[in-house]
């Protein structure tokens, strides 16, 4: 399905107007127009925008305006330059992936006031965006986390896709499933609301291998390091790891999208670009879209000076 609508090679914006400071600085300088023309000219069809709530929303719902207008100069440059735009909502009142983030709420019992400001700020979302049907992608929550919400999510997600479909009847929606949207548990997502639903997941696996050294998760020791060689990665690695959420899609009639994936800076430049390959061939091969995380910063950067020696060649595999 998004395959069909140019969106097959996508990159993200991380870092500028989500997991950020929220400095006028990195909202105005974090990304500009000479970026998107490099994506473009990298051979990129999409972008993947995260973007927090309090840019866009106060507390009590109200909508911010300036939050709006820079939505709306981003989604400008890439029709200048050609690409297509997934908005995601990278963090909602109430609920954030990030470990030791303190929002909190929006699962709990008596969650309806938070789950009333995710429903408005969507309906904003569609009622600015949801004409252009060919070239903009709603991507309803970045990553649901514990298995125990869910149950609630599938009943959350539907019900703010009903409030979409008032103002944007036919654009795509992407919905992903808990454990951080992990492949592996698509599979317990509802049948899609409409013809235009698509399942979304992310991949950081072997995760011993794409955040070696990272500090920010209890689940990696920062000082361990795993060269690709013993990772345990293959293209049948990664066909397993896809299987269930490949055969849900199939069944449920819809297709997959691969809103992240990517590997540390900390590991080789030669490692990283083995991972992708691998990962990549797999994509191709069953139709995967994807976007990869991220364009630049975020420990992350397919811009920065580690690729410098063998970008064109990373580039094959993106």
């Amino acid at each position: 399905m998004l395959r069909a609508k140019g969106f097959k090679k996508g990159i993200n914006l991380g870092g500028w107007m989500s997991q950020c400071d929220y400095s006028e600085d990195t909202l105005n300088s974090f990304i500009t127009e000479e970026d998107f023309a490099r994506i473009a000219s990298w051979g990129f069809d999409h972008v993947r925008i995260p973007v927090d709530y309090n840019i866009l929303q106060n507390e009590d719902g109200g909508i911010k305006g300036d939050g709006f207008e820079r939505i709306d100069r981003a989604l400008s440059l890439c029709r200048k330059y050609g690409l297509k735009t997934v908005l995601d909502l990278h963090k909602t009142a109430g609920f954030s992936f990030d470990e030791g983030e303190t929002e909190s709420g929006f699962f709990d019992e008596g969650g309806q006031r938070y789950h009333e400001l995710f429903y408005s700020l969507w309906e904003e979302f569609a009622k600015r965006y949801g004409s252009d049907t060919d070239n903009t992608v709603f991507e309803l929550l970045n990553e649901v986390t514990d298995h125990e919400y869910i149950t609630a999510w599938n009943r959350i997600s539907r019900e703010c896709i009903r409030r979409i479909r008032v103002y944007a009847p036919e654009t795509v929606i992407l919905v992903g499933s808990y454990w951080n949207n992990a492949a592996e548990t698509v599979e317990y997502l509802d049948a899609p609301y409409d013809s235009n639903i698509v399942y979304n997941f992310h991949c950081y696996e072997p995760l011993e291998f794409t955040h070696q050294g990272a500090t920010w998760t209890e689940r990696i020791d920062p000082a361990k390091r795993v060269p690709f060689a013993d990772s345990g990665s293959s293209e049948e690695y990664f066909e397993r790891l896809f299987s269930s959420a490949i055969e849900k899609a199939r069944a449920e009639g819809t297709s997959l999208y691969c809103g992240e994936y990517g590997v540390i800076d900390i590991a080789s430049a030669e490692d990283s670009l083995s991972w992708f390959r691998t990962i990549h061939a797999v994509f191709e091969k069953y139709g995967i879209a994807r976007s990869v995380w991220s364009y630049k910063g975020m420990s992350f950067g397919i811009a920065d000076s580690k690729y410098d020696g063998i970008r064109d060649e990373l580039l094959k595999y993106l």
